[in-house]
């Protein structure tokens, strides 16, 4: 299963965009949307699929969290490393 986590766009260069996810940022192709700093978007491997409202992002973190807590399995901060790796260089 794939799963593409939820950030925020904090800068544009171009084509690719720099996205933080809670605290790690990570640049990322942003060239299959229209983008803003401050837009809330998914990502999936280095990519950023779509732009999402502040309450789908947040509904998104919240099962990512519950997960972790139900399946005492990868850390969510362990999941977003794994993405940062992913996406490319971790800045």
């Amino acid at each position: 299963m794939c799963v593409a986590l939820p950030g925020i766009v904090e800068k544009i260069e171009d084509n690719n965009v720099i996205v933080d996810f809670s605290g790690n940022k990570v640049r990322a192709f942003g060239g299959f949307c229209k983008l803003a700093p401050g837009d809330r978007v998914l990502v999936h491997a280095g990519c950023v699929l779509q732009v999402v409202s502040q309450s789908e992002a947040e509904e998104l973190e919240s099962i990512l969290k519950d997960i972790d807590v139900i399946g005492g399995g990868t850390p969510v901060r362990d999941v977003r490393s794994f993405a940062d790796e992913a996406a490319g260089a971790v800045l």
